[in-house]
């Protein structure tokens, strides 16, 4: 029981780091395309910077619960997907760094410099985090000796580079919608046609993954035998046809909340198809590490949800806060008068 409970948080907290970072990394990937002068750069720099820091504590969520409820479970996945890994870390430390570092100096070509490593280090983790995902899902070639029977170009077939192009599409249709939430005038209505427009890319590759899922993954065939959890498809798809209906409407925060649910909906169909696997072997099933076969003690896991249940809610409450707090429209005003990048 206690395995199962860690595997749902586990889970659970993967959903919600893709649900909120996903705008992030989808306006970075829209940076260069949307922004026009200096200050609608600004603006898009200001409508994510008081977020994205804290977006990433659910990162740091999901890696802490994978390392201490499951940790053969992480060593496993850590060995095997080292190089996309590193390669996330690298292009996540890239966008923090073109955050800061792209206002401390008043010159168009170094301010060119940090906006090419913001738009780097927004698309290089979103096309990571697809094709982890998507190999995650299918399964990996772990023998039974725990060792990856391949490489970093094993990673990069068929299925996986629909996940990437999945993740890639439904996070710029995400990032323009968070643009329409924080902005106004003409640049809010551009973000808002072009978010019209980017929900064909994100029903594309939606409608695409899926399709391979059924071929590639054995997710539906595990969610058929739970038929409880399908509702998570369906509210995926539910969300996805009502966000544009909700732009339409000029209710830029209910789109933006229906997006939120698609991607957290379509990670969470993910997780559940894969139990009880985190790290699935596709040369042999006994060969995969489960919730039940990697993970701690008892004891471990009863004092750790003990932990999760004290804190994880000042977590939640803190972070309602920010977005509270700096949920207001970000204007040419709102930068000359706040701090800001």
């Amino acid at each position: 029981m206690l395995e199962t409970i860690w595997f749902a948080i586990w889970g659970i907290a993967w959903a919600v780091y893709l649900m909120l970072d996903g705008f992030d990394f989808g306006l970075g990937i829209l940076f260069p395309f949307l922004a026009r002068t200096e200050s609608e750069k600004r603006i898009l720099v200001n409508s994510m910077g008081p977020f994205w820091d804290g977006n990433e504590v659910w990162l740091v969520t999901a890696g802490g619960v994978t390392f201490a409820a499951f940790p053969a479970a992480y060593a496993l996945m850590f060995s095997a997907l080292y190089t996309p890994l590193m390669m996330l870390l690298f292009g996540l430390i890239l966008r923090g760094v073109s955050f800061e570092f792209r206002g401390k100096v008043e010159s168009d070509g170094w301010r060119k410099v940090w906006d090419a490593c913001l738009f780097i280090g927004s698309i290089l983790p979103a096309i990571l985090l697809g094709t982890a995902f998507a190999n995650l899902f299918a399964g990996i070639a772990v023998d039974g000796e725990g060792v990856f029977q391949g490489n970093l170009f094993t990673l990069l077939n068929p299925y996986g580079l629909a996940g990437a192009v999945f993740f890639v599409g439904a996070f710029v249709f995400h990032g323009a919608l968070w643009l329409a939430v924080k902005t106004e005038g003409e640049l809010q209505a551009r973000a808002r046609a072009l978010a019209n427009k980017l929900w064909f890319v994100a029903l594309g590759t939606a409608v695409l993954f899926l399709a391979l899922t059924a071929v590639y993954t054995q997710l539906w065939q595990n969610l058929l035998g739970r038929p409880v959890f399908l509702v998570l498809p369906g509210l995926a798809v539910l969300a996805l046809v009502a966000s544009p209906l909700l732009s339409r409407a000029g209710r830029t925060w209910g789109a933006w909340g229906a997006s939120c649910a698609f991607i957290a909906c379509a990670a969470l169909f993910g997780v559940a198809g894969m139990f009880p696997n985190i790290v699935g072997s596709n040369l042999d099933p006994a060969f995969s590490a489960t919730a039940f076969n990697s993970a701690s003690s008892p004891l471990t896991l009863k004092i750790m949800l003990g932990v999760v249940l004290c804190f994880l809610p000042l977590v939640i409450a803190y972070q309602t806060w920010v977005y509270v707090r700096f949920g207001h429209v970000v204007n040419d005003k709102v930068l000359a008068e706040e701090q800001g990048y």
